[in-house]
């Protein structure tokens, strides 16, 4: 099988202090998400990173790409001389302090208008502007691609000294019939979940930074999917992730997928943007909601357990992995 797909974000320059205490300067986002679909693919596909960048970064980021197999980079652009510089300071494995000092062009239609033909679009912002709506509602209008949209942007924004916040998903939608397949985190449902008014003991409770309970997310889901959403992947960390589909009879499914086990946690950063690059691969070769979550959680768990950010497992040693956590599929 053969896939054309288009990665959608900033590559940020990121310093990451690691809840160990290690320091790291590396670069982020897209470039997770490229690495694990090229080496889910490999030579057989294509995968296209598009994003905007610094100048002093493209080089170095082009280097980091090039030796990838399958990877298009003629939609990294450095004319604005823009991309994004953010600080990490982790406080445990998975909750850390966001500071952004650098800031990416808005991705707009004339970076996707040549990418029609792509099987799907993974987009993967950080902070609310880095994705326009028009860039969604163009690609549904042009393209039979799957639409994956990581909801980490919408739901995040950067004050004027930087401090980077989660806050709700006021147009959310707006945005939810061009969004084919949506993931988050329960920080994140928290942010794009809310009733038309709160009382101040709701907003104490549900105040930004905190997880969303559980037992709301079907109510959470039965929005989205009621609004065109296909299928709704909230990630649950070490409990690995719950996704809502709609069955044969109408009615919405709720599937837990375990975690795949990891022996040593040491930088949970990109873990949501190789879980993206998991999940597109996965819906894309198996057609299936639930085994398209084993492919990503399987991607994320590769992540988190290295520094290095491109040490992605190949296809076959990835399907061995998910049969040895999971067990063979059913038909």
């Amino acid at each position: 099988m053969t896939f054309k797909v288009a990665a959608l974000g900033p590559i940020p320059r990121d310093q990451i202090t690691t809840h160990a205490g290690e320091r790291l300067q590396k670069y982020g986002c897209v470039l997770y998400t490229t690495a694990v679909l090229s080496a889910l693919m490999g030579e057989t596909g294509e995968v296209i990173p598009v994003s905007h960048l610094r100048c002093s970064d493209a080089e170095p980021v082009r280097r980091l790409l090039e030796p990838l197999p399958g990877v298009t980079m003629t939609h990294l652009s450095d004319h604005t001389d823009s991309g994004d510089v953010i600080d990490l300071r982790y406080t445990d494995q998975n909750r850390r302090i966001e500071c952004q000092t650098g800031f990416m062009s808005p991705i707009v239609v004339a970076d996707v208008a040549d990418l029609h033909d792509c099987d799907a679009f993974v987009f993967v912002p950080v902070t609310d502007f880095e994705v326009s709506l028009d860039v969604l509602r163009f690609i549904k209008q042009s393209s039979q691609g799957l639409v994956i949209l990581d909801a980490h942007g919408p739901t995040t924004t950067a004050t004027r000294h930087g401090e980077r916040h989660h806050k709700y998903w006021i147009d959310r939608d707006l945005w939810l019939p061009y969004v084919d397949i949506l993931k988050m985190n329960l920080e994140e449902a928290a942010c794009a979940w809310y009733d038309a008014e709160y009382n101040p003991s709701e907003l104490d409770s549900r105040r930004h930074g905190h997880d969303l309970p559980i037992d709301e997310l079907p109510r959470l889901a039965e929005h989205c999917l009621n609004h065109g959403v296909l299928a709704l992947y909230v990630t649950l960390d070490e409990n690995g992730c719950v996704v809502y589909f709609g069955d044969d009879a109408g009615n919405t499914r709720e599937e837990f997928v375990k975690q795949i086990p990891v022996d040593s946690v040491i930088d949970t950063t990109g873990c949501g943007d190789s879980f993206a690059g998991g999940l597109a691969f996965g819906l894309l070769s198996t057609g299936d909601y639930v085994e398209a979550c084993q492919y990503a959680n399987a991607a994320g768990a590769q992540r988190c357990a290295s520094t290095d950010q491109l040490l992605y497992l190949s296809l076959e040693d990835t399907q061995s992995q998910i049969l040895e956590t999971y067990g063979p599929s059913t038909p």
